[in-house]
């Protein structure tokens, strides 16, 4: 291109990234770092080579209605692009990028964190001590669930499905059960010394169930009122995958009823609202979205963007194309 790209960064990024992106084009950052409305997304369409958007901004198929498009690049900050309507961009010939493989770590650490935080009750705990209601150690005080050894049942086995089975296998000793679209490989099944399983199998044999599936159609709601019911009463629900694979309705309902014993949260349906009566349940764990949030995995997540939109700039292959 003969004119420098102008570029537009929805959200506020790392420092260090920040600097660097400078040298592809003509860059507006958001310095509010709040999220863009609808209007200002289709306004952005029409005066931006490249948008860097981020899981808060809607490119709906409403947005992505503008006239006059001049964006050629979606360059996402983030492996989930369900908030980006793909057949859309399809049609408005905007290519579609993500940032895999460089939160996995990140991600698989916050699944364990809430993992042990909602079994051991340490949120309520934390809660007990700074309220100042501590009256001192007692052998039946807050007692809680032992991790170790129990069974684990993963849905969706990908990066960071694996990453945690290895953690929580080899760390904790649990006993580890997935359920995916396709089975592992014989050498890494035989590592974990796990089993593939229908969804309704895992549910119902299950002490902790994490999800890890992509945000899909099919995987919407795929924790409903009916799966739900499959767990067992002492089990505990993790979600760090994408919010909407939870129906938060039927999950409040759950353990209001106490049909399972606790969720520990890092995405939600809606969010940043929460579902009435989640953040009323001491058995709940409520993260704000912090999976990936290290600042390795941030600055890491930044220069795969930057890759995408340097190989744009040169007209090369997109190293992190997204296609439907």
């Amino acid at each position: 291109m003969t004119n420098p790209l102008k570029i537009l960064v929805t959200r506020r990024w790392p420092e260090t990234v920040k600097a660097k992106l400078t040298a592809l084009g003509e860059v507006t950052l958001n310095e509010a770092d709040q999220p863009l409305t609808g209007d200002e997304l289709t306004q952005a369409l029409q005066d931006y080579d490249v948008i860097c958007p981020t899981v808060t901004d809607r490119l709906d198929a409403q947005v992505l209605q503008a006239e006059d498009v001049r964006t050629r690049l979606l360059a996402n900050f983030g492996v989930g692009f369900n908030h980006i309507d793909l057949s859309a961009t399809q049609r408005l010939g905007i290519a579609v990028t993500n940032t895999p493989g460089v939160l996995t770590a990140a991600t698989a650490e916050i699944t364990l964190t809430l993992m042990l935080m909602t079994a051991r009750r340490a949120a309520e705990g934390e809660r007990h001590v700074r309220s100042g209601r501590w009256q001192g150690w007692s052998p039946t005080h807050m007692l809680s669930t032992q991790v170790s050894g129990r069974v684990l049942g993963i849905v969706g086995m990908g990066r960071i499905g694996v990453a945690v089975a290895r953690m929580a296998y080899h760390g904790l000793g649990m006993q580890i059960v997935y359920t995916s679209r396709s089975p592992l490989d014989e050498a890494l099944a035989r590592e974990l010394k796990t089993s593939h399983l229908s969804l309704p199998e895992l549910l119902a044999g299950s002490d902790f169930v994490s999800l890890h599936c992509p945000a899909t159609p099919e995987t919407r709601h795929l924790l409903n009122t009916e799966t739900l019911a499959l767990m067992q009463p002492h089990a505990f629900l993790i979600n760090t995958a994408r919010g909407d694979i939870v129906d938060e309705t039927a999950l409040v309902t759950a353990l209001q009823q106490q049909q399972i014993a606790g969720a520990g949260l890092d995405v939600y349906e809606h969010e940043p609202q929460l579902q009435s009566g989640l953040d009323t349940l001491e058995q709940v764990v409520l993260l704000p979205h912090m999976g990936s949030g290290t600042r390795q995995t941030r600055e890491a997540m930044g220069l795969r963007a930057l890759d995408n939109i340097a190989a744009f700039a040169a007209g090369r292959s997109l190293p992190d194309e997204v296609k439907l």
